[in-house]
């Protein structure tokens, strides 16, 4: 015999159920295979421990930092932690310190991101050339190679004011001593300067070493920044990696007039360097006059150091520059034990679920506790997922967060049974009432998992911390708890009323109509009781009114109206 359309819907439902989790489980195993992924989701540094950075402002003789610069800083290196991935980060202010705390063990490249956290410049480049090391009792000494545009009377006193941040007038006999004595392995240290006067410096990874001219763009004024494969006129790619950076209105105007100057110039005259944490991460020459406020960088990029050089610019705009003063590990704030109580006080309030369940519903009790497993087992993949790919770690407010969903998802079925119950006692048949209760029940499981997750999606956006954490699992579950009541709780109903037990309504069935109010009228159809106590039918009629909505009250006190109208005529 053909199958039911029902029962159709309720395997295909199962089947794509199937798939989903069998799609979730595959990505994670990838992710162990491959490196990087693991079975179990990360810790948070609440319940794992870290790596405790601490930066100290690094400011010249008698400068202080304000309040405003030290929150303004936070905020900063709070975007380039979160920008790497790394979730569940604490950075605050101790006294005039920044003390960034780190899940687990970060990259280097994170590591990376917080130490070079210092103030972004743009300096013209007045001289470069290649170091070239010797040993000398032990302490290398460097000097520059003959650089193309190299001035050849460098060592000579000025004989005239600079005009401009590019004049070579500049360099006076004591710059070029301290450049060709500057050792780019001291840079860390010794490599401060007045945003007005000359810079002597190195490339990053020690490989050029430069005389940079005065600041000229600070990069406070650097609004966004984005790497990509550099496209031509025709919109086609490259394949060449290239950062992308905008300006905004102050920004735009001083680099046209600088790209004007600059593009005049020969040599390394015409390089523009960004120097960040007193070091130049890119010199980029300049090609043409840009008036738009939108360059673009072009070199030897990849895809990873295209993205590197894209954040520390957008990023990296700190109001005052910053040293490691110390860089160490730190236990766990709460530790397993912590962990164990909330995953204890979890499991009891899923066993009380369990339990009233099977007492309100008897043995259909069963579906809640199976829906809450695939709902768990769905959740926790995800989970996982995002602890591999996304950097997520789990806190003890992330466990709560899990605590709360049972509820959210026990309500769901709850809303749901009880429509079903409630369409028994007005006489339909178990399958009809499985459809008609699903129906009714949609509307208000949508409506509440609608409402919980706009409430964790504003929580989520305007929270930092632990509560976001907070945020992330209450919203990932409230997702998850409609999947399941929608392919595996309507779908197992469908099923079960295909079957003996609860077709005809068994007394530890949990959808005995005769339990619920209701008599058997033939044909798989009920009325309400006529041989039952008058009291309990009273009673069954009140339960049945306290469970209706305003529009049911209202349709069903408009129909008496009506009905009361009608027996009025007939009796005139």
């Amino acid at each position: 015999m053909a199958k039911s359309s029902p029962v159709k819907k309720a395997w295909r439902s199962l089947s794509w159920l199937g798939v989903i989790i069998i799609g979730l489980f595959a990505i994670n195993a990838i992710g162990v295979f491959t490196g990087g992924g693991s079975w179990t989701p990360k810790l948070a540094l609440d319940l794992e421990g870290g790596t405790q950075i601490i930066l100290a402002p690094k400011v010249a003789s008698g400068e202080t930092v304000s309040e405003e610069q030290l929150n303004q800083a936070v905020s900063i290196i709070r975007q380039r932690i979160d920008s790497s991935g790394v979730s569940e980060a604490e950075i605050n202010t101790s006294g005039q310190n920044i003390v960034v705390s780190i899940p687990g063990t970060p990259d280097k490249e994170t590591i990376n991101r917080i130490e070079s956290s210092a103030k972004l410049e743009f300096r013209p480049v007045l001289v470069a050339g290649q170091p070239s090391a010797s040993s000398v009792g032990g302490k290398s000494t460097a000097s520059p190679s003959p650089a193309p545009s190299a001035n050849p009377n460098l060592s000579n006193t000025p004989t005239a004011k600079p005009t401009n941040a590019s004049d070579l007038s500049q360099i006076t006999p004591e710059l070029q001593a301290q450049y060709d004595a500057f050792d780019c392995s001291t840079i860390n240290t010794t490599n401060v300067a007045p945003a007005n006067e000359p810079l002597i410096t190195c490339e990053t990874d020690g490989s050029v070493k430069y005389i940079l001219g005065p600041v000229e763009i600070s990069g406070e004024h650097v609004t966004d920044a984005s790497s990509g494969q550099q496209r031509t006129q025709s919109g086609a790619t490259t394949g060449q990696w290239v950062v992308n950076m905008v300006f905004d209105s102050v920004g735009t105007t001083q680099f046209s007039e600088v790209t004007t100057r600059l593009s005049g110039l020969q040599g390394v005259q015409n390089q523009f360097a960004i120097v960040l944490d007193g070091k130049v991460i890119s010199a980029p020459r300049t090609n043409a006059v840009i008036t738009n406020g939108k360059a673009e960088i072009s070199g030897n990029f990849t895809q990873e150091s295209s993205k590197a050089l894209a954040d520390q610019l957008k990023f990296g705009a700190l109001p005052i520059s910053f040293v490691v003063q110390s860089n160490e590990t730190i236990s766990a704030t709460l530790g397993s034990t912590q962990l164990i109580s909330g995953l204890i006080a979890g499991l009891i309030g899923l066993i009380l679920v369990v339990i009233y369940s099977l007492i309100q519903y008897r043995l259909l009790g069963l579906v809640t506790v199976a829906s809450l497993t695939v709902a768990f087992v769905i959740t926790y993949l995800i989970i996982t997922i995002l602890s591999w790919r996304e950097g997520y770690r789990l806190s003890l407010a992330g466990v709560a967060g899990l605590i709360v969903a049972i509820g959210i998802t026990a309500d769901s079925f709850i809303v749901y049974f009880e429509r079903v119950r409630d369409e028994l006692r007005d006489g339909r048949g178990l399958e009809s009432s499985v459809e008609a209760g699903w129906k009714r029940a949609l509307r208000t499981i949508l409506a509440s998992d609608t409402v919980n997750f706009l409430a964790a999606a504003v929580l989520f956006i305007v929270a930092v911390g632990n509560v976001k954490g907070f945020a992330l699992t209450l919203g990932i579950t409230t997702i998850v708890d409609v999947f399941v009541v929608m392919l595996f709780t309507h779908p197992m109903l469908q099923l079960l009323a295909q079957t003996k037990f609860f077709g005809e309504g068994h007394k530890f069935s949990g959808l005995d109509p005769r339990a619920l109010g209701a008599a058997y009228r033939g044909r798989a159809q009920f009325r309400p009781s006529v041989a039952v106590a008058s009291t309990k039918v009273a009673s069954s009629s009140k339960e049945a009114a306290t469970r209706q909505t305003i529009a049911e009250r209202k349709a069903a006190e408009l129909a008496g109206k009506t009905s009361d109208q009608s027996t009025e005529g007939k009796n005139s």
